[in-house]
Formats: C-alpha cells, structure tokens, sequence
C-alpha cells in the first residue's frame, strides 16, 4: 500500500475516533490539531489548464527580433538569464521558483485530440478508457479526511472532449466534481459584490424544497434505491447510487462552506482577480487547506470569446488572458506560501499544444503541437530555470525536446507519486498513469 495511503486511512480513524471521546477532555483538540497538521503537509496538485491552447511565443518563449517574435517585448525575472512576457509581471518576480518547459513536443494538432493528449497521457481512439491525470493522481495520493471529492474541476470547458475529463476505468469514486463550468447551467454568476459565485451543480437544494420535504424525499429514495440494488449490484445501476450517495453527502458536509468565498478579505479576493479564474484559484488555496488531493482551475473559453485558440487578434486577446493569469497564478503561489502550503503542493500550467511562431494574415497564430511551452513551480520543482530550447525561429525544439507522457511523469514524480505505478483497467490489465519518464532537471 503506498505510505501517503496508510497516513490518510490512519486521518480518517482518528477523525473517525473524535466522536466517541467526552468533548470536556484534551483529546478531540489534540486529535483535531493532528487532522489540520496532515492536510498541511500531504501533497496536493494544482493543474492550470488553458483551453484553446495558449500561445508559447506570446508567454514563456518570446522570439525578439524575428519576424515570428510579435508585438511583446521580454523582461527578466527573478531568475538570472529568464525571460517572460511582459505582461507576466507578477509571475517573473515569482520566476525563480517556475521550471519553464520550452520543448514539449506532442502529436495532436485538433482541439479534441489534444486536450485528450494531454490531460491522459495517452492517445485517442484507444478501447481503453483512460483516466484524466486528475483521477489518477487523486487515486494515488487518496482522499480528503473529511469527506470531500479527491478531484475537484473549476471552470471547465468539456465540449472539446468530455471524455478528457472523466475518471475512465477508475470509476465514479473518482469522478472530477466539476464547479463552476461552462458547460453547466447557472453554475458561475455574479453576486452582490460583484465576485463570480462558483457553484456547484445539484449541491444546494432549490428554496421551495423545505429541509423537511427535502428529509422526506431523500428517505423515499433510499428506501426505492435499497431494493433496487438488491437486484442491480453492478453497472450502471451502481454508478448512479454512488454519484447520488456522494452528492447527498457533500450537501450535508460542514466542508461544503469551503466553496463559499465571500469570508475571504476583500482586498485578497481583489488581487486574486474578478474572474472566474481568478476566484478559482483562490478556491484552490482553500481547497488544499481542506486536505484535496487534486484542484484544477481552466482559464481560456470558458471564459468567454475565443479563449487561448487565437487564430485572429492573438495580441489583444493574449493580453487580456496574460493579465487574468498573472493575477490569480502569482497571488495564489503568495498566498500558498504565505501559509506554508507551497512546498506541499506542485503546480503544473499547460493546454491542449502551442500556437505557431509564424503570425497569420489575420494577426493571429494557429495550432501548433511541434514546440511549445508548459510551466512547472512549487513542492518538488527546481525553478529558476528553462528546460530545453527552441530553435531562432520557434518552429522545432533544439535541445531537451519532452512528450506529453513525459511532461505528466515528472508531475507524478515531483508530488511524490512513482509515475511507473499501475493501476487495474476494465479488464483488470494493470496500466501506468504515464508511459513518460520524469525529466530530473526540473525536479528538486
């Protein structure tokens, strides 16, 4: 059993434990004070994903003084000899603890194909359903003691491929709870403060449903669900008890207040941004405090518009998204710190492949999977520093050339999880989270 494993069975025991000890003793405190001390120190994993697929020449690989290099100009980061956008600001002050990663190298140019690239570690088409990097890690590093999901999805925007987004032959256990999508009614609205409220679907009941209607109707269906499964115990009939049981419980956990941001300072919920990305970061922090194994936050068209898929007006919009991405990725690395959480959670920035380093007629970059950039920071990177290069132009990668396969090995390997470890498909075939090797020059 993996020892991240037998410590969060031992939290649960011991939370577990709690109840049945008198309040008035020194116990429960101790007890407690153990609890919040492992959700501080177990690992965590943030993944920014960028849908569209951002631009690598605009960010973290400028080409100043080609023709490919466009409108920004350069500026040095808190790392000697690196360079990013200068609409990064906030992050090149943070440069010395990101791994930026300027020779990925994949082999998927579609939306769809890509994102499912990506977010597996394994091709498309397969008869194999693949799990998303986020079901996996949360599979190997565990739940939260408390009850919350072990995969928690932010602002997704699923309708490249849905199927990237799923836990595969892991099953609904580890199903992303997705807050805030795009793709989800009433999921993401403004509040009176003007904030972006991130909703989670189906986990308040509506406000004509009384608590005691809502008593009754949840005990007709245990009791139509019981006999039921008495006949149903696999397949789908299964599945959808599991997802209910889980919802049911998530509306009655004490941890759902995480979800609700308005407690947090004004003043850090500014600097986080008034975006659905911005928010959602700050949703991660306190996530992570809550002992989530695995938080993502998307920033691209789920944000409205085109997102990072810029094939016209790439500036103006790469700009914006800049600035959005700046705000949220820098406070949130702040704050994290700030709080002791930094070194415990690794961060990991990507999207579906890279644009081209050649401008269209439209002034805007289209698909690119052949040399683009990812960036790496926190618990078990070694920042400060460029991994692999491209060639004067941005077309082919020149030296450190990775795979997606390899990129999500040196994730694993980096939150302490052998990216070598297998775990059981559909047909109980044992299946590596990645067939990449990590890269140990990005890892600390």
């Amino acid at each position: 059993m993996h020892p991240k494993q037998n410590r969060r069975r031992w939290i649960g025991s011991l939370a577990a434990s709690i109840a049945g000890v008198s309040a008035s003793g020194w116990f429960p405190l101790f007890a407690q004070e153990q609890i919040e001390q492992a959700k501080r120190t177990s690992r965590h994993v943030i993944l920014l994903w960028m849908s569209g697929g951002p631009s690598q020449t605009d960010t973290w690989d400028l080409k100043p003084g080609h023709a490919n290099g466009g409108e920004f100009k350069e500026i040095q980061t808190a790392a000697p000899g690196l360079r990013f956008s200068e609409h990064l600001p906030k992050l090149a002050a943070l440069g010395d603890k990101l791994g930026v990663i300027r020779g990925l190298s994949t082999r998927e140019g579609d939306h769809g194909r890509g994102t499912y690239l990506m977010r597996t570690g394994h091709l498309p088409g397969s008869p194999v359903r693949y799990p998303c990097i986020g079901s996996s890690v949360a599979n190997q590093l565990g739940a939260a003691p408390d009850g919350l999901p072990g995969c928690i999805s932010v602002g997704a925007f699923r309708t490249f491929n849905e199927d990237a987004f799923s836990p595969g032959f892991l099953g609904p256990r580890l199903q992303p709870l997705m807050v805030g999508a795009s793709d989800m009614p009433g999921a993401t609205m403004n509040g009176a403060d003007g904030f972006p409220q991130l909703r989670v679907q189906g986990m308040n009941r509506p406000e004509r449903v009384t608590e005691t209607r809502m008593e009754k109707r949840l005990t007709m269906w245990k009791n139509l669900q019981s006999g039921f499964l008495e006949t149903h115990r696999t397949g789908a009939a299964k599945t959808h008890n599991m997802i209910y049981e889980n919802a049911v419980r998530l509306m009655n956990s004490e941890d759902a207040r995480a979800f609700d941001l308005s407690g947090e300072p004004p003043e850090l919920r500014e600097a986080y941004g008034r975006t659905v990305f911005g928010q959602g970061c700050l949703l991660a922090r306190r996530l992570i405090e809550h002992g989530v194994s695995f938080i993502e936050v998307s920033l691209g068209t789920s944000s409205g518009g085109a997102g990072w898929d810029t094939h016209s007006d790439n500036f103006n919009a790469v700009r914006a998204l800049s600035t959005e991405l700046d705000n949220g990725w820098a406070t949130l690395m702040t704050d994290l710190a700030d709080r002791g959480l930094l070194e415990s959670t690794t961060i990991l920035w990507m999207g579906e492949f890279g644009r081209t380093p050649q401008i269209n007629g439209s002034v805007g970059r289209d698909h690119f999977p052949n040399a683009w950039s990812a960036v790496l920071a926190g618990g078990g990177i070694a920042g400060g520093q460029a991994y692999g290069k491209t060639s004067e132009s941005g077309v082919d990668v020149v030296d450190g050339m990775m795979t997606a396969e390899d990129l999500l090995a040196t994730l694993c390997q980096a939150s302490g999880i052998d990216p070598k470890k297998t775990q059981l498909d559909d047909n109980g075939r044992p299946t590596r989270i990645t067939e990449g090797t990590a890269v140990t020059a990005l890892l600390s």
